[in-house]
């Protein structure tokens, strides 16, 4: 291969590579996740606190209140409280539980997502594979022709790489090729007449 061709192949192999991936970052995803695991973290202490608030208030009003007066009544009050408390309670970790399960299929989904814009194109993959294979059927038969003075070998591959890949750049550069080698064909024809 002459020294001259080295910079125009490196230039088509950076045509044919093209522009790097971007990548990208969803800081909105980044900010509501932040948001949720202080969200989880306020709740849990401030329910448990309100929990322990409710359970001295209803100590402190059991000690206070006269014993003998009602009891009963008393009793029931508190017990009714306390459901309210365990009803309240209930739904807090319930939400809570909604939270960390909404947080970890997000953190899933970002996963898979990540994942999957890793994944490179397949037909971007085939075409980078089909312009690979055209260059050296092109490369192959230039050495055919300027080389190992194979000429019709050469000609042969030009139309096999046309034939089989007609719209790559390799084969815009094959039919150029075959335009030239007639050219200089009817030069020497014409030489010899």
């Amino acid at each position: 291969m002459r020294e001259d061709k080295i910079p125009s192949l490196l230039r088509d192999a950076d045509r044919t590579a093209g522009p790097p991936n971007p990548v990208s970052v969803d800081f909105s995803a980044i900010r509501r996740r932040a948001r949720q695991r202080r969200l989880v973290r306020s709740v849990v202490p401030l329910a448990a606190a309100a929990v322990v608030l409710v359970a001295l208030s209803i100590w402190t009003a059991v000690i206070r209140t006269d014993r003998a007066a009602g009891e009963q009544e008393k009793i029931a009050a508190l017990e009714n409280e306390v459901r309210v408390l365990q009803a309240r309670t209930d739904a807090a970790l319930k939400l809570i539980r909604q939270m960390v399960e909404n947080e970890q299929r997000q953190r899933r989904l970002d996963q898979l997502q990540a994942e999957l814009t890793s994944i490179p194109d397949p037909l971007e993959e085939v075409q980078k594979q089909v312009e690979t294979t055209a260059f050296i059927m092109v490369y192959q038969a230039d050495r055919m022709y300027r080389e190992l003075d194979q000429r019709d070998s050469a000609i042969r591959a030009y139309r096999r790489t046309i034939e089989l890949f007609p719209q790559t750049e390799s084969a815009e550069a094959a039919r150029q090729r075959l335009k030239q080698i007639e050219t200089e064909s009817r030069k020497q024809i014409q030489k010899e007449i």
